[in-house]
This record gives structure tokens, sequence and C-alpha cells, in this order.
């Protein structure tokens, strides 16, 4: 049964109404008593992903973000454009639960052997509501995290690992022999970069800044671009070449990146070419966009050769390609290397409330390097 202290507990939710405007609230909801195969975890903590930010602003323009309330429980309200809202028509007027991923400690458990086999273990868990003191999960989709793992260490063992992780075997799959990453100084491309030298891939970074150059290269990146350099196209063609990436994943979206990346391919297959064709080279160059740091439209000029492809990648598509298996493997290999390899840090710690003060939110919504938030519902209260 669920014992009184954990009967109830705060949740984080986002609400778009009809008029133009995102709520963001915290409701105190009841804790569901667990099934045989189900557990409740205390959750410790969550990272605040890029992913978790659409969902939980709407869309919302968060420059005219106001609040009010009490401090200990704010209700946090922003205008949305009309474009933005016609394209969300489909969450109007329901309150969402936001979060995908938390760790925390298993505090009551179902009757099952493999619930009660969980009871004060800590797990990592995927599947949405997790900005919550308590969730109410299936115990299969627990991942039990190695001894002297902390919460916080084991926070972000699902979104950015499983990423960085699915970019590298989605090369191998489609015959690349190298990649590309924007954004690369991101957890998730730190992360990435850690898989290629141990698994020996080459690796393509590109950063907006100088010292998110440094940041990888002493962390043992061998290709660092900086799109901001007016060497830039030259500097990446030669990195292509070099590399031999044929693959991109790009985190920015929309600009000009993703044309300039095709085009540089085009410029190192071209290195090697024996003969000139009007059709370019036949070396098929794909960039796959997975995020939405810039929110225009993708513009490239096609001075690539007919060889290229442009589209969409997304984790759960890919996690349920490859089928539980090859799934569950790569959520091992995270869990093995969580200290290492998958390693997160984070800014600051939140709790719920301090969340949705402006100032926080001013922050960790410009989803900056290096600004990334870890949210602990519990904060405090033990």
């Amino acid at each position: 049964m669920t014992d009184a202290g954990t009967s109830m507990g705060l949740q984080m939710r986002s609400t778009v109404r009809k008029q133009g405007i995102v709520e963001i609230s915290l409701t105190n909801v009841p804790t569901p008593e667990p099934k045989p195969d189900e557990v409740v975890v205390r959750i410790d903590a969550s990272p605040i992903n890029p992913s978790d930010q659409g969902l939980l602003f709407g869309g919302a323009d968060m420059s005219t973000a106001k609040t009010s309330g009490p401090a200990d429980n704010p209700l946090v309200t922003a205008s949305i454009l009309p474009a933005v809202l016609k394209s969300i028509a489909g969450r109007l007027e329901q309150s969402l639960p936001v979060g995908n991923e938390a760790a925390g400690v298993v505090v009551q458990a179902g009757a099952s052997p493999a619930a009660q086999a969980l009871m004060g273990k800590t797990v990592a868990i995927l599947g949405g509501a997790m900005y919550a003191q308590y969730r109410c999960i299936k115990a299969a989709q627990c991942l039990v995290l190695p001894s002297g793992t902390t919460p916080a260490e084991g926070a972000d063992c699902f979104v950015n690992p499983l990423t960085a992780l699915g970019m590298v075997e989605t090369m191998r799959l489609e015959g690349h022999k190298a990649l590309v990453h924007t954004a690369a100084a991101s957890n998730l491309g730190q992360m990435l970069n850690k898989i290629c030298i141990k698994d020996r891939v080459g690796l393509v970074n590109i950063v907006r800044k100088p010292e998110h150059a440094d940041l990888l290269r002493k962390i043992g990146a061998t290709y660092v671009c900086n799109s901001s350099s007016p060497t830039f196209m030259g500097d990446l063609a030669e990195a292509l070449a070099a590399s031999g990436a044929t693959l991109a994943f790009d985190a920015i979206g929309g600009g000009r990146l993703a044309g300039q990346i095709l085009t540089a391919m085009e410029i190192a297959a071209n290195k090697t070419a024996k003969e000139y064709s009007r059709y370019g080279s036949t070396t098929h160059k794909q960039v796959y966009i997975y995020g939405g740091l810039d929110r225009g439209p993708t513009e490239f000029n096609r001075t690539f050769g007919m060889a290229w492809d442009i589209g969409g990648w997304l984790l759960t598509a890919f996690l349920q390609k490859i089928g539980l298996e090859a799934a569950q493997k790569l959520r091992e290999r995270v869990a093995a290397e969580i200290k290492t390899t998958f390693a997160s840090t984070y800014t600051k710690e939140v709790s719920l409330a301090e969340a949705l003060r402006l100032d926080e939110i001013a922050v960790y919504s410009k989803q900056a390097t290096g600004q990334k938030y870890l949210i602990n519902p519990n904060k405090g209260l033990r």
C-alpha cells in the first residue's frame, strides 16, 4: 500500500489556453496505488532538457513571462504568438505533466517479485511526468543504478546518453564511417565525444564559441570547427575530408548550418574525384535534424550535387526500430559508464517552486551550453 507520506505529492503541469497563454503551475496530485508490477519512486533529480522545455513552455515567448501567487506555489504565465498557437491546437486546455526522465529511490512496491526486488534501490526512469515528488511506474521501466550512484548522477540516464549512442549506431547501420555533430559542447555533445574516442569513431564537432572548442579539445576531440570563424567552411571541409564523415546530426535546425554541412561534405568528396560531373559526387551525404535551437526556417543553397538527403531523427523512433533487446544493451552500457562516459554536469539544482522563478527561467530557457539545470522535487523536504 502507498503510505501516508507518499499518498500525495506536488507535480509541475503546463496548460496552453485558447486565449494564447501558457500557464505553468504546481498541483497536489494523489500517488497511484502501485499495481503488482509497479513501484513508486521518490524523485530526487530530473534534468531540464530542451525536449522538456518544448512541453513546459508550449512555444511561448518567455520574455513575456509573469508570475503570481506565493513563492512556494507560483503560477507562471506567458504569451504565445497566434501562429505558434495554431501549430499546437491539439493540446489546448489540457493540463499536461512535464519531465521526460528522472532518478530517485523506490519507496513503495507492488506484490510481484520484480517490484519487491527494487525496494530501496536507486533507479533511473523514463516515461514523462517526472517533475513530481513521486512517480508510479512499471518495475520493468526502472534501470537500477550501480551501487554508490546518486540520483543526481543518474538523472540524465536516458535522453542524452541514448541519443548519443543512437547517433553512433545509426552511423553504423547506414554504412557511414564517421559523423558530424552541431552544438557539440553541450552535455550530449561531450558524451558523444567520449563515446567516439572510446569506440574509435571519427567525429567532427561544430561549435559557436572559442571556449567551447577549447572545452572539447581538453577532453580529446580531434576535429573541432567554430561556425563563427571566417574560415569555418574551409576548416569544416578539411575536417570532413580527413575524417570521412558523410553523416551529420544537427541540433540547431533553423538557419544555414545544415546546408553548409552538405556543401562542405561535397567539397570534401570532390577532393578525391578523378573527373568532373555536373551532377556532383556520387557520395551520399545525410543530415538529420534532431533539435530546434533555431526555430526559424532551414535554409540551404543546392551546391552539393544530387546524392544527399535531409530529414528528422527522433530517439523514440530509433529505439523502436532497433528493438527491445538492442535498446536494452544500450541502457546497460549507460548504467555501466554513468560516472565516466555518460557523466553529466549541472549549473544549479532547484526545487519545483524555484524552477518557476522568473530569474531561473531566464537562465535555463536560453538552452545555453554550460547552463543546464537539475530539478530536485523533494529538495529541502527530507
